[in-house]
């Protein structure tokens, strides 16, 4: 219940934030905000993870950790 009025009182707040940010903005340079561009519950701009079958089979099979930062073979 907790985490619904907090998601609530986002919504309500990036709106605002969206309303004041679009009256500020220079057409020119910027297009039109959106409330979720100001809300950091929603979660849109999460992207999946893309690894290789390799990469699966070192971690679950051979137990093996990758490096942080290598490339990942598609």
């Amino acid at each position: 219940m907790a985490e619904a009025r907090q998601k609530h009182d986002w919504t309500m707040t990036s709106s605002l934030m969206a309303l004041i940010a679009n009256a500020h903005r220079d057409p020119k340079k910027h297009g039109p905000f959106k409330p979720t561009d100001f809300d950091p519950t929603s979660r849109s701009t999460t992207q999946p993870v893309k690894a290789g079958v390799g990469v699966l089979k070192d971690v679950f099979i051979d137990r093996k950790v990758p490096s942080v930062g290598k490339e990942v073979p598609s």
